[in-house]
């Protein structure tokens, strides 16, 4: 009897800091709306739970019908390369969001549907899927694996299902705060970041260059003749070229550069750790996009599309301050537009600042 009293014990125990455990989880992933360490939160402390060494978190797209890993943990580097998959019709994936209810697999060589061959590669032989939603809507996966095949503690992993609800609303604030963010940063009409962002940015990676002394450009573009293009084929398609040098912009960069409207029909790109010689190639290139790419983007409304010229800076070639550095890149520009429009300028060596 003092024995099963014991076990009793024991047992409640173990319930309580596991509820102990799971009120911590909560408190974290509810307290922060940085989607990142939400999600590593969560799948740190549902590995814990549920004894697993290995795990990540997948967030669904239900436009494009795909997931896009965000965390992982206890994985190989060629696992988690692939960073994004989509659904396949009997897959282990498209059953979780199909169904939406946790599903378990004892053993990934002995299943009644297909798993796919990367998961096989990796040597995972057991994992269980738990859809992460609000209310009914799916927002992401948790998946927990291991090397052996094993059955997962049905009464543990309920534990898992309520952190799963706290996890799915922590992160579907963290992804409308993510969103609000951007709108706040980003202008409108082309989808690039705005002037007020483009001074943020600059006086940070500025500062950045001359700590570390790292070279920085600027390349600033202007469309020709812009206002003559408005008077000839109206505003409405005056916006529709802003719209389309956004998306040049947006497409022929790196993901370490960044693209901004600076205003009307200017726009600025910077170059973080890019050296003269090499932005003056990103702006040739950029300039030669508009002139053959616009004319696409801009069929059945201006036939020959548009062409933008364009200023080139850097740091500390063409100044050391903020203002130095703008002034020289739209002194550049102008000088582009007085020698005859759809060009790159730039300062000679020995040219005067």
């Amino acid at each position: 009897m003092d024995r099963c009293n014991e076990c009793s014990t024991e047992l409640l125990e173990a319930e309580v800091h596991a509820l102990k455990d799971l009120i911590g989880v909560a408190r974290t992933v509810v307290s922060t709306l940085d989607l990142d360490q939400v999600l590593q939160e969560i799948l740190t402390s549902a590995m814990r739970f549920a004894e697993a060494p290995a795990g990540s978190i997948a967030l669904y797209d239900s436009v494009q019908s795909d997931l896009t890993l965000h965390a992982h943990k206890g994985l190989t580097p060629e696992f988690v390369t692939t960073e994004r998959w989509e659904l396949h019709p009997g897959g282990l994936t498209e059953r979780v969001v199909t169904g939406g209810e946790i599903l378990f697999v004892n053993d990934t060589e002995n299943t009644p549907f297909s798993i796919n061959p990367i998961t096989l590669k990796e040597g995972i032989r057991s994992l269980v899927c738990i859809p992460l939603k609000v209310q009914s809507r799916l927002v992401g996966i948790l998946y927990l694996d291991d090397f052996v095949p094993r059955e997962f503690d049905r009464e543990k992993l309920k534990l898992l299902d309520v952190l799963a609800s706290f996890a799915a609303m922590a992160i579907d604030n963290a992804q409308l705060h993510t969103r609000t963010r951007l709108m706040a940063i980003t202008d409108a009409l082309t989808g690039l970041y705005n002037h007020r962002y483009f001074q943020q940015m600059f006086g940070r990676e500025l500062n950045r260059a001359k700590r570390y002394h790292k070279p920085l450009s600027l390349i600033m573009m202007d469309v020709d003749d812009f206002k003559k293009f408005n008077d000839t084929y109206g505003h409405p398609h005056g916006d529709k070229v802003l719209g389309a040098m956004g998306d040049i912009l947006a497409e022929a960069l790196r993901s370490t550069d960044f693209a901004f409207r600076y205003g009307g029909e200017e726009f600025i790109v910077l170059l973080p750790e890019t050296d003269f010689p090499s932005a003056l190639q990103v702006a040739e290139r950029l300039r030669e996009l508009v002139e053959h790419k616009s004319a696409g983007e801009l069929q059945g409304i201006a036939p020959h599309g548009v062409t933008a010229s364009v200023g080139v800076a850097s740091f500390p070639r063409d100044g050391e301050t903020r203002d130095e550095l703008l002034k020289s890149v739209d002194g550049l520009l102008y000088r582009a537009k007085e020698c005859g429009k759809n060009r790159v300028h730039y300062r000679t060596e020995g040219e005067k600042r």
